[in-house]
């Protein structure tokens, strides 16, 4: 696991490399991710387990965090979310 900050994209903040981890594994880095980031900053988490496009997008259904892109090139799932208001949110919990 790898956490980076991204000068190379602008409207990324951090990036996670979680390939070669199966699930839940790179949900679970992702989650611990974005607890350490601001509200509005941007995570891209790359995997290699199919099973994390499926994850993700059930994730920030149940989540305040968006799902900005998710793309596919040569095995790498990329995954784009955008970390939402937690606290104070009405009717929101922690996720």
């Amino acid at each position: 696991m790898t956490y980076t900050e991204t000068a190379s994209s602008p409207c990324v903040d951090k990036h996670l490399d979680a390939r070669g981890l199966r699930c839940p594994m790179p949900l679970l880095r992702a989650k611990q991710a974005l607890n350490q980031m601001q509200v509005g900053q941007v995570l891209q988490i790359e995997a290699t387990d199919s099973g994390s496009v499926r994850d993700f997008q059930s994730y920030v259904q149940l989540s305040p965090h968006t799902l900005l892109e998710q793309s596919e090139g040569q095995g790498v799932y990329c995954h784009i979310i955008q970390k939402g208001a937690t606290e104070g949110a009405i009717g929101q919990e922690p996720i």
